[in-house]
């Protein structure tokens, strides 16, 4: 995958009449928002920059509030570990984001407010098909039930997967999660271990790999060649996980690659900004 630009390369207006759209987080220095969807709004013909925003838990209420305030921010893109969070601060979302509770992406209701939606999923299932892996039929191990996680194993219990079983630390948080999508009655949907044997896919979706010190999501050693293993973090580049599974025979699908395709429909949101659907 080729390189970037710098962020310093990019021509943004700068002046009185540059729309502003934030990427809120905690932390925010490994997101790649500011310049990609900046230089994206570019692209098509818009004066607008995206700027990042490290707001502790305890102060989003608060930021979201005062940031409404300002007549040109025009939206409020969504990162760990505010997703939850920012879902009860809008005032209408999507049906999929209802579903989840959770947004990844604000922006301004045209009745005052905020309209939120989550794209994390989509954009998952949509990087998936661009490698070459079709989820429908197959089976998948989830590790992370999260803003993020839960988006992906949504998106994939609707693209058809065989069966999909969700693994995390927080059995609180996996036990609703996977109530809640076995109730759709799409596929089995159930607990599971870090063991990834047998699966035709394994999605890391917490933050491990972020820091060089952090244990794998999943034991590498039970994953099984040729299946596909994919990442849901940016930074590093190539996480840890993917570059065992690379070296066991597995396909792969990077953070970065995910983030691509859920850029284009952050993009697409912010430019549509009329009546909220989904």
């Amino acid at each position: 995958m080729s390189a970037h630009p710098p962020s310093s390369s990019l021509a943004v207006p700068l002046d009185g009449a540059t729309r502003i759209h934030y990427i809120v987080g905690d932390p925010i220095a490994q997101v790649k928002s500011p310049s990609e969807v900046t230089r994206a709004l570019l692209a098509h013909g818009r004066n607008a920059i995206v700027v990042p925003a490290h707001v502790a838990p305890q102060h989003l209420a608060g930021w979201v509030a005062g940031t409404a305030l300002a007549q040109n921010v025009d939206s409020i893109i969504v990162t760990v570990p505010h997703k939850f969070a920012c879902f009860d601060l809008c005032v209408s979302t999507s049906g999929r984001a209802a579903f989840l509770q959770t947004v990844n992406t604000m922006r301004r209701h045209p009745g005052g407010g905020w309209h939120g939606d989550m794209f994390d999923g989509l954009g998952f299932v949509m990087a998936l098909r661009d490698k070459g892996f079709e989820p429908a039929g197959r089976s998948a191990l989830l590790a992370g039930a999260g803003g993020a996680g839960s988006a992906i194993a949504h998106a994939l219990v609707t693209a058809g997967v065989s069966r999909l079983a969700v693994h995390d630390t927080d059995t609180v948080r996996r036990g609703t999660l996977v109530e809640r999508l076995a109730g759709l009655g799409l596929c089995p949907v159930d607990h599971a271990s870090a063991d990834p044997a047998g699966f035709d896919l394994v999605v890391n979706a917490t933050p491990a790999g972020m820091q060089a010190a952090d244990p794998y999501p999943v034991d590498v050693s039970r994953l099984r060649p040729g299946a596909m293993a994919a990442c849901a973090i940016t930074a590093p580049a190539v996480s840890p996980f993917i570059a065992a599974a690379r070296e066991r025979g597995c396909e792969s699908l990077t953070g970065i690659e995910m983030f691509d395709r859920v850029k284009d429909l952050i993009v697409e949101f912010l430019l549509n900004p009329g009546t909220p659907k989904d």
